[in-house]
């Protein structure tokens, strides 16, 4: 296990339209782009959830095919890169302090595992936090978080795609100050990444180990 002291107060990252952001966003359109050319307008079950979710970040139908999805979030997304008042990022719904002297927080949830990803998301959000994902890939994970005000990540290690999540945690960081929590039961490999988190839970884990956690990423000094 290990952690760092919790700073004295929470930032969350602004939205961002820097080139960094732009070129996370293009990747991301090239990626589905080729995929849904590739593989005639559909997506694999994991592409597909992913899909679905940056859809629900910007109140769009998911309910239609792959195609006509990606065409309505491409434009949003390409918008807000270039400063468009149609793309702009939608504003955090209005959440209850979470306890005592903590703050809600949003929080971006990679885990390519669906169930744990479904669970880690419920309990997040019952905590009275909002979740950005969950996502199972690291492409669409980078992308939201240019898009979107980030107050920290909690990561898998051991992701599906070709970026692990200590490759994601060296993106969140160095572009955007965003701070890490990694989640993994792969501590050898997480260890390699210890520079750059908060704190490592290991799986198996408990629902308040994972709070307990979040709430170093808010907690006042």
């Amino acid at each position: 296990m290990f952690d760092r002291p919790p700073p004295s107060k929470p930032v969350a990252q602004a939205a961002d339209a820097t080139p960094d952001g732009a070129d996370s966003v293009e990747r991301l359109c090239r990626l589905y782009d080729a995929r849904l050319t590739a593989a005639g307008g559909r997506l694999s079950p994991d592409d597909a959830r992913d899909l679905k979710t940056m859809a629900g970040l910007y109140g769009l139908d998911s309910d239609r095919p792959a195609v006509e999805v990606w065409r309505d979030l491409r434009r949003v997304i390409v918008a807000q890169t270039s400063g468009s008042a149609e793309g702009a990022a939608p504003r955090p719904a209005e959440i209850a302090v979470v306890g005592g002297d903590l703050e809600p927080l949003t929080l971006l949830v990679v885990e390519d595992d669906a169930e744990v990803a479904a669970d880690l998301t419920e309990l997040l959000t019952e905590a009275g936090h909002r979740v950005v994902g969950p996502f199972h890939s690291a492409a669409a994970a980078e992308a939201a978080a240019a898009l979107h005000a980030i107050d920290g990540a909690l990561l898998d290690i051991n992701l599906s795609g070709a970026t692990t999540g200590g490759e994601l945690a060296e993106v969140l960081t160095r572009r955007w100050d965003i701070r890490v929590i990694f989640i993994s039961g792969d501590a050898e490999a997480a260890a390699r990444y210890a520079p750059l988190a908060e704190a490592l839970v290991l799986k198996p884990y408990t629902g308040p180990q994972i709070l307990a956690a979040a709430a170093r990423l808010g907690r006042p000094g």
